[in-house]
C-alpha cells in the first residue's frame, strides 16, 4: 500500500487551480506550489476559478480524485450578489437553470439555494463594487456538480451577477478556523 498526501487549503483569489501554467495567455499568473512546499506528485481535486476564494482539496492518490470528481459528492458555496435576491430568483436556482457550456446550453441539476446572513468569513481581498442598485446579498448554494464558471452563471442567469464567491464545503471538509493561503495536511479526507 502506498502512502499519499492529502491536503486542504484555502485558496485566495488570484491564484490558478494548477501547479504548473502550461498556457501562453496565463503569463505571470499565480500558482498553488507558491503557497505551500507541496508533495510533488500533488494535484487538485477539482478546480476554483482564478476569481474564486475558499476550499480546494489536493491529493497524491489519482483514484481519490476521479472518485471525489464523478461521485456527487455536495460543494457548498456562499454568493455575495449583486443586488438583493428575491424568492423567485431562489426557486429558479434551486429547481435548475440554462447556462451555456462550452457554447453549448445546459440545464444545472436541482440544488439547495438560502439566502443567508453576512457570512463570517476572512476580509475580502479585493473591493466588492455593486452595481447602481448599490446593495448586496448572500446566498449558500449546494451542489453536486462542477460545471465551468457553474455558479456565477447561475446567479447571473437570474440577473444577480457573482461579487463574491467562496467555497466553504467540499462533503464534511470546511474552511472552518481556516484563513486565506492557509494549508493543512491531512491523513484522509471526511468526505
Amino acid at each position: 500500500m502506498s502512502l499519499h498526501y492529502n491536503y486542504k487549503i484555502y485558496k485566495p483569489v488570484g491564484y490558478l487551480s494548477q501547479f504548473v501554467n502550461n498556457q501562453n495567455r496565463r503569463k505571470n499568473k499565480k500558482l498553488l506550489g507558491e503557497l505551500y512546499d507541496f508533495h510533488p506528485d500533488t494535484m487538485a481535486i477539482g478546480r476554483l476559478d482564478q476569481d474564486s476564494e475558499g476550499l480546494l482539496l489536493l491529493t497524491t492518490d489519482g483514484k481519490l480524485s476521479f472518485k471525489v470528481l464523478n461521485s456527487g459528492i455536495e460543494k457548498e458555496y456562499y454568493v455575495q450578489l449583486d443586488g438583493t435576491i428575491d424568492e423567485n430568483s431562489i426557486k429558479k436556482l434551486e429547481n435548475g437553470i440554462e447556462i451555456s457550456i462550452n457554447g453549448k446550453s445546459y440545464l444545472t441539476k436541482p440544488c439547495v439555494v438560502m439566502i443567508i446572513e453576512i457570512p463570517d468569513l476572512p476580509k475580502a481581498q479585493r473591493p466588492i463594487k455593486p452595481s447602481g442598485k448599490n446593495t448586496t446579498s448572500w446566498i449558500s448554494i449546494t451542489l453536486t456538480e462542477g460545471k465551468f464558471r457553474q455558479v456565477r452563471k447561475m446567479t447571473s442567469a437570474v440577473g444577480f451577477p457573482t461579487l463574491r464567491l467562496v467555497r466553504v464545503r467540499i462533503g464534511n471538509e470546511t474552511t472552518t478556523g481556516m484563513d486565506i493561503a492557509d494549508v493543512i495536511q491531512i491523513k484522509e479526507f471526511n468526505l
